[in-house]
């Protein structure tokens, strides 16, 4: 019935190819893929420079560790939700959410929020730093799960050093 209707409708160039999951991640945004591209992009490299930043100012008196917790999250968040851009925040929350990543996912956030307990309300500056080396490790085993047989390696690696 589709292709009826691109025939009649004009929009069908005699291609009987199925289109490919860039065509139809662009068919399914509403932003031009050029747009999601430069704000994937945007969002990504602003995530490592809050990150970067917080690390250097992990070593200001008084207050370092704080800022370091802030500026950390705040990169991670940005950096998990430049993927938004790419394929959409329902598709994102549902790929999070996905039996391979949900644990990584929950200790990925769950670490955030301790963390920023730990630097604020806690003021515990162990347990912050304790939260954000966790969130760094569920985050890392997070990206990990999106490159085919990656964990496997990793876990086969840590192995042959055991």
């Amino acid at each position: 019935m589709d292709k009826l209707k691109r025939v009649l409708s004009g929009q069908d160039d005699g291609n009987t190819e199925e289109p490919g999951i860039l065509e139809r991640a662009n068919q399914a945004s509403t932003l031009a893929w050029g747009t999601r591209m430069k704000g994937f992009v945007i969002c990504f490299v602003l995530g490592v420079v809050c990150s970067i930043l917080g690390t250097c100012l992990l070593w200001l008196p008084g207050v370092g560790l704080a800022v370091f917790a802030v500026f950390y999250s705040v990169g991670n968040v940005c950096a998990l939700g430049s993927t938004m851009f790419l394929v959409g925040p329902v598709r994102q929350v549902k790929t999070m959410c996905a039996k391979e990543r949900a644990i990584a996912t929950v200790i990925m956030m769950v670490c955030l929020v301790l963390t920023l307990c730990a630097a604020f309300w806690w003021k515990n500056n162990g347990l912050a730093l304790l939260f954000c080396v966790l969130q760094f490790l569920a985050f890392t085993w997070y990206g990990l799960s999106y490159i085919p047989f990656a964990r496997d390696a990793v876990i086969k690696m840590f192995s042959m050093c055991i």
